[in-house]
């Protein structure tokens, strides 16, 4: 039977659930959050059935950075637990005949739970808790999550109806420019640093900042700036590849996320294609305005293995630039 602390546990995350109302990005997130503490897990996951497919759309421990991936309803155990309604358990994936072995393997699980999360007879998808130890969950476990798969369910199940893809997206994405935010391009870049050690390849990343906004701004007013800040957005999304990630990280920064990453002057080639594609005029209600950008950029394995001292010496690279920039106008 669950400890008397555990099941306080459930009824606070209930409770929380409850506040958090429908905000389907809020819910998911907390429920990650949580249950690796509830049942000593290393990571959880909220997978949402869409179409044939499985997603990961909430992430959080060994789990973190593997928002978006995909597996096959027909050829994994989340699947099987979204056909079945209920509860299974994996003891070890790697002989586990059920589950998605490459997707397991690459995530770093060896053991999970996967709790399925319906609602009047509706599964949304399922809670996932993992381990990188096999035989870790025990029935104590899978009762833990069955008690709070009822809730979830229903508070998941009342977001999906309020449409789910224009939910994430909101969540995951700036209202102004349409781009990735900062939590989507963080949770990628993670993931991308991780996968990029695992498969020994390179992962790009870029600062940009806008040059000249608080001057447009203070000037003409802060229409003018947004038109500026959405067009300098679209921009740089034009000069990015698909594969690459381009968010607004806040204010007038933007980050690009570049993947794959072949050879170092890779990078330098983006900084150049990028910055010709931001210089030029742009016109707005019969004024214009030149838009202009300092970039900075570093790479990872190459300049650091950690995120954050990534994000660190591209954003000193950028203010580099800038200072670089601004000494040349002030000679000239």
């Amino acid at each position: 039977m669950p400890s008397a602390d555990q099941l306080k546990q459930v009824i606070r995350i209930h409770t929380e659930i409850a506040r958090l109302g429908l905000g389907l990005g809020d819910i998911m997130a907390f429920v990650v959050e949580q249950t690796p503490a509830l049942i000593g897990a290393d990571g959880a996951v909220v997978e949402l059935a869409e179409g044939d497919e499985m997603v990961y759309r909430a992430a959080a421990g060994i789990a973190q950075g593997q928002i978006g991936l995909r597996l096959k309803i027909d050829g994994s155990l989340s699947g099987l637990c979204v056909r079945g309604g209920e509860i299974l358990h994996c003891p070890d994936s790697e002989t586990d005949p059920r589950v998605d072995r490459q997707a397991c393997q690459q995530v770093g699980l060896r053991s999970m739970l996967v709790v399925p999360l319906t609602h009047k007879g509706v599964t949304v998808g399922v809670l996932k808790a993992i381990s990188q130890q096999a035989n870790h969950f025990t029935p104590v476990d899978a009762s833990l999550l069955g008690m709070l798969s009822d809730v979830i369910g229903a508070a998941m199940y009342n977001s999906v109806r309020y449409d789910l893809d224009e939910l994430f997206h909101k969540a995951t994405h700036d209202g102004m420019t349409g781009l990735a935010n900062r939590a989507l391009f963080m949770d990628r870049l993670r993931g991308s640093i991780a996968q990029g050690q695992r498969e020994h390849r390179p992962v790009g990343v870029l600062i940009i900042d806008m040059d000249g906004l608080k001057q447009i701004n203070d000037s003409c007013g802060h229409r003018a700036g947004d038109a500026v800040i959405v067009e300098f957005a679209q921009r740089v999304k034009v000069a990015a590849r698909s594969s690459d990630t381009v968010a607004r990280l806040g204010g007038d920064e933007f980050g690009v996320l570049l993947t794959p990453v072949e050879e170092p002057e890779d990078v330098e080639a983006a900084v150049d294609r990028i910055g010709r594609q931001i210089d030029a005029p742009f016109a707005f209600e019969g004024r214009e305005y030149a838009l202009r950008a300092s970039i900075g950029a570093a790479i990872s394995p190459q300049d650091s293995r950690e995120m954050d001292e990534l994000l660190e010496l591209a954003d000193q690279r950028m203010y580099a630039r800038k200072s670089l920039r601004r000494g040349a106008l002030s000679v000239d």
